[in-house]
């Protein structure tokens, strides 16, 4: 599937292309966008290899990852989409949609993370409809303010990879849990 272009009043979000990597590569590369989101930033080649990563679902799953960027300037805002990423943990979530989000720190507070997160799952609804996850840091209240305004609610607490995180779900309209 050729990802497509979701466009909101103040956002577009577009499938990565090379020339996106600096503005990818300086944003993982921030202590602070990083903070609850595993902790720990990641060099050019990791942040290469994560572009590479979130491009390369769409063809495979049907859904990946967004750059997202101000519709009026251009400026980048960060990355916006959805993954199966194996995680192996309890209750397993492969096999369905995993959202995830990060936006850049010069990007904070301007109610971006919610319009564009708004706008993967509208159009997820769409092409996907069903169960979709996220895991997000305990400690990480606006990404969980985030998710609980496109309708996730919290499952419990679960730990990735030794640290903890809290596991939400959603479920699009007209999808009955199961």
């Amino acid at each position: 599937m050729n990802p497509p272009t979701l466009l909101t009043r103040r956002l577009s979000l577009k499938p990565c292309e090379l020339s996106d990597y600096q503005d990818v590569a300086d944003m993982w590369a921030d202590e602070a966008v990083v903070r609850h989101i595993g902790g720990r930033t990641r060099d050019a080649q990791d942040a290469w290899f994560s572009q590479l990563r979130n491009r390369g679902m769409w063809p495979l799953l049907g859904y990946g990852y967004w750059i997202v960027r101000e519709r009026r300037t251009g400026v980048f805002v960060g990355e916006v989409g959805f993954a199966d990423f194996k995680r192996g943990i309890e209750p397993d979530i492969s096999g369905r949609p995993e959202a995830g989000w990060v936006i850049a720190k010069s990007a904070w507070g301007k109610g971006y993370a919610s319009e564009a997160v708004k706008a993967a799952h509208d159009w997820l609804d769409d092409m996907t409809p069903g169960r979709s996850t996220c895991i997000i840091d305990p400690d990480n209240s606006a990404s969980i303010a985030v998710a609980q305004k496109v309708g996730y609610s919290e499952v419990g607490p679960t730990d990735y990879r030794g640290d903890p995180v809290l596991l939400f779900e959603r479920f699009s309209a007209g999808a009955g849990k199961s």
